[in-house]
């Protein structure tokens, strides 16, 4: 039977934020919810952020977003600090692994292969996150290139993240979001009719342009101000379906609570469920799965001895007759 599923679907976001150095991707990153930061090339010092220093393997890399998986709570924010350094180690892992000094020692370009898969294994790893309800956030420096389309004349400098040809376009098509970041200077016109570079801010490219990469899958404005307060309200309803997720875990708390307290008071859940009709407070088909929060945590556990007196005095009295 096919399961169909019609609707925009809320779930965490998988976000690249790349750009010119220190224009400030750490710091949009730092404001998300709950961040945690793998400081792999420890940009991170001077930012008042939860961090994991990893520099050493791209094994222990793999460990720690593993850890993490493990332990949702730690955090509703994984931030990858950076994707460049996180390549390195992964070119270390590949090169040790089979005795290479270099990642072109493999010859005919095998080296760059088995990067593009170990590396598409680690997105996949992340991928798990956003099923324990984590942000997964991968940070790239930028660089310029030269570059030159096919139907135009002359060069221009087009922005790419710092990655290799093999893993840029994975991370590409991982995520949601890919922000460029970047400073935008506005140039005047002087009296001598001559243009001046006057001033500038801090700017976030949401859409692809001939001279960067980027794209966003929720209809933002091609661009806006370098603050989390623009983008903020995508992670709003994430927000709430965590909230209701924990709503959901504790209903299931207490009603194995309760499921603990009838076991173990060697009583039939109908006998339970007779009393709560008795008193009017639910009909006797009722399963107790559908009792509120509430009416379990403020009557029924309070009064569990009271309960139990009502159930064996019934018992006591069928017995009588």
């Amino acid at each position: 039977m096919l399961n169909i599923i019609t609707g925009v679907e809320k779930t965490p976001l998988k976000i690249c934020i790349y750009g010119a150095e220190g224009v400030g991707k750490s710091s949009l990153a730092s404001n998300m919810p709950n961040p945690l930061f793998i400081d792999i090339e420890g940009g991170t010092s001077r930012l008042n952020v939860r961090r994991i220093k990893c520099g050493e393997s791209w094994e222990e890399l793999l460990n720690i977003v593993k850890e993490v998986i493990k332990n949702p709570s730690v955090c509703q924010t994984l931030v990858i600090d950076t994707a460049d350094w996180a390549e390195s180690l992964c070119r270390d892992y590949i090169c040790a692994k089979h005795r290479k000094a270099n990642i072109e020692d493999f010859g005919f370009g095998k080296g760059y292969t088995y990067l593009y898969e170990e590396f598409g294994e680690f997105l996949k790893l992340l991928n798990q996150l956003i099923e324990v309800g984590i942000n997964p956030v991968v940070i790239a420096h930028g660089k310029p290139r030269k570059y030159e389309l096919p139907e135009e004349q002359g060069q221009f400098d087009r922005w790419e993240m710092k990655l290799s040809k093999q893993v840029a376009p994975l991370i590409k098509e991982w995520c949601d979001m890919l922000l460029f970041c970047n400073y935008k200077t506005f140039v005047v016109t002087t009296e001598n009719n001559k243009n001046k570079a006057r001033g500038g801010k801090r700017v976030i490219y949401t859409t692809h342009n001939p001279c960067w990469d980027a794209k966003n899958r929720f209809n933002l404005p091609d661009e806006i101000d370098l603050n989390y307060a623009a983008i903020a309200h995508l992670f709003e309803d994430k927000q709430e379906i965590k909230t209701e997720a924990k709503k959901s875990d504790e209903t299931d708390n207490i009603l194995a609570k309760l499921e603990h307290l009838v076991a173990e008071s060697g009583i039939d859940i109908t006998e339970l469920q007779k009393v709560v009709s008795d008193k009017g407070h639910y009909e006797l088909d009722v399963p107790i799965t559908e009792y509120s929060e509430d009416f379990i945590t403020r009557w029924i556990i309070p009064n569990w001895k009271k309960i139990i007196e009502i159930i064996n005095k019934n018992k006591g009295e069928n017995n009588n007759e």
